[in-house]
């Protein structure tokens, strides 16, 4: 039972399992045939609103506490999304959830907390 995280254009490795995209955009530039992913779920990334708030898109961006706590419960409405990634992963199924290129630090970027989101559905 592993859930994962990397950016988009890491390196596949065999134990990344199902590699799944959760950005809000999907990545500019990037053929079909050269996805590094498996599949996309643009809705648990950041509501169009939030991402724009925390890259400073409108105005000085907002701090990381903030972000957190407003992407946490945006999830709230992605529960059924959120249990049957936690249900494969309970399955045995290691799950590798990508980001783009600008969440540089994993510790501060939403698949990480979606990574415990997950975590934590599936009883880990």
């Amino acid at each position: 039972m592993t859930v994962k995280t990397k950016r988009w254009n890491d390196p596949r490795e065999p134990e990344d399992g199902f590699r799944l995209l959760v950005c809000r955009y999907r990545t500019r530039g990037v053929r079909k045939e050269d996805e590094t992913w498996d599949a996309w779920d643009r809705n648990l990334g950041p509501s169009p609103e939030l991402h724009a708030e925390f890259y400073g898109k409108q105005a000085p961006p907002i701090y990381w506490d903030t972000y957190r706590q407003r992407y946490l419960s945006e999830m709230q409405t992605q529960v059924s999304r959120i249990a049957e990634l936690a249900r494969r992963v309970a399955a045995g199924q290691t799950i590798t959830l990508l980001c783009s290129n600008a969440c540089k630090d994993a510790s501060q970027c939403h698949r990480t907390l979606l990574e415990q989101l997950i975590e934590e559905a599936s009883g880990m």
